[in-house]
């Protein structure tokens, strides 16, 4: 028998409906990635950001390096001691102090996000069923395979429990799968598409009342669009209506180093969210290839970001764009097929998946990743399979790449792609932006 779900009383809006608040008044939600282990610091963080009020906008509790590996006593100590976290440690602070971190979202009726990256979330999960939090991210697949050496086998039994533990504990309970975020860059589009699918499918069988589709930025803005709407459209045909909605990526893979290349991908990447419909965008600093961004950047960020919808709304594909959805959504498919088809238990099925090839993660050393997919980057700087592996793809559709052996240095030219097109030329902030 279930338990009855906690009734602390919210700290926040509830993600999913505010997002789909925001969707119907045509607003984009706007969120950064901010997190800091002073409550103080955390606090006047999440207040910054609820004070913006011109736009649409949530909050982020990001989660610190100690946390996320399970170990909530360094925290403290290093606090005490005048050492600063990368983030915010949500299960060794007190339940009265986070409380009053959140505040200034409950006060000013946005949502929080707790962002945390471990594969073993379920003492996470209980904290924030404490709190009254209901928003995270992550997965089995996405938060095991590119942050350590964790069986995959043990992180879809710790997920399985953490939903059980949100469906049960926490009312209207939400996770973002972080699948389109694999690798930061250089990661297929379909296996983005099919992972999130998969996760979302995962989420929802166990308990947990809404999901968030993640796409993070590639090395082409037609492929993205494209990559995007067939992620809308898997997400049609396999997930309930009302239960998930879509947040883009800002590029996760190296940033570019200069303000000026810096500030235009953002603003860039914040215009090719708009054209695509998403509903909620996940937004990148200045600062990403130096430092830990500060408040002020973060809210830099977002209103440079927020800008773009001055001037741009969603847009139908071109041509070639629907060349792109065509062969993702066909890949995708072709794949989350295959997962279903495998078992009825779908974390089994994830489990054996990984181990016949059928899900391959592109450079992703983990020890229960084949590891024989490859990409590359075409002329056209779209991504390419370079090896197919053992991906249950037609090979006989003529879009998909070519074979083709890649050098090392190939590799990391290939790594600095999009830090070498935006640092490359001086680019011009759009005058839209007057931050």
């Amino acid at each position: 028998m279930n338990e009855e779900p906690d009734t602390k009383p919210a700290l926040s809006v509830r993600l999913h409906d505010y997002v789909s608040e925001q969707k119907q008044r045509s607003r984009t939600v706007w969120q950064p990635r901010m997190g800091f282990g002073d409550p103080i610091k955390m606090k006047d963080g999440l207040a910054a950001v609820a004070d913006q009020c011109d736009f649409a906008r949530s909050g982020t509790i990001t989660l610190d390096a100690y946390t996320r590996v399970g170990d909530f006593t360094t925290p403290l100590n290093s606090l005490r001691s005048g050492v600063s976290l990368n983030g915010y440690p949500i299960v060794s602070h007190d339940k009265e102090t986070t409380k009053e971190v959140a505040s200034p979202a409950r006060n000013n009726g946005i949502p929080v996000q707790i962002r945390h990256g471990t594969s073993r979330p379920q003492a996470i999960f209980s904290r924030m069923a404490e709190l009254g939090l209901e928003a995270t991210e992550g997965g089995p697949i996405s938060y095991c395979l590119p942050y350590g050496r964790l069986p995959l086998a043990k992180a879809v039994v710790a997920w399985k429990d953490s939903c059980k533990l949100m469906a049960n504990r926490i009312e209207h309970g939400h996770i973002e799968s972080f699948g389109g975020c694999m690798m930061g860059q250089l990661c297929a589009p379909s296996i983005l598409v099919a992972i999130n699918i998969i996760e979302a499918l995962f989420f929802l069988e166990y308990g947990v009342s809404t999901a968030s589709l993640s796409y993070a930025q590639g090395t082409s803005d037609a492929q993205d669009k494209g990559a995007i709407a067939a992620l809308r459209k898997m997400a049609e045909e396999y997930l309930p209506l009302g239960t998930w909605h879509v947040v883009f990526y800002m590029y996760m893979g190296v940033f570019p180093k200069t303000p000026e290349g810096a500030s235009r991908l953002i603003y860039d990447a914040a215009c090719l969210a708009i054209r695509s419909g998403c509903e909620r965008v996940i937004v990148k600093t200045i600062s990403e290839a130096i430092q830990i961004p500060t408040i002020e950047q973060n809210i830099h960020a977002l209103k440079l970001s927020a800008s773009a919808e001055r001037k741009y709304d969603q847009e139908p594909l071109t041509e070639r764009e629907k060349e792109h959805f065509e062969e993702v959504y066909m890949e995708a498919k072709s794949i989350v097929d295959a997962v279903l088809n495998e078992s009825a238990d779908l974390g089994k099925a994830i489990i054996n998946c990984f181990k016949n090839g059928v899900l391959d993660v592109p450079y992703c050393l983990h020890l229960d990743n084949r590891g024989q997919t490859r990409t590359y980057i075409d002329g056209d700087g779209c991504l390419r399979w370079a090896d197919r592996g053992a991906l249950p793809l037609n090979r006989s559709i003529s879009y998909i790449g070519r074979d083709k052996q890649l050098s090392s240095s190939e590799f990391l030219e290939m790594l600095d792609y999009k830090s070498r097109l935006y640092d490359c030329r001086t680019y011009q902030v759009s005058p839209d932006y007057h931050g």
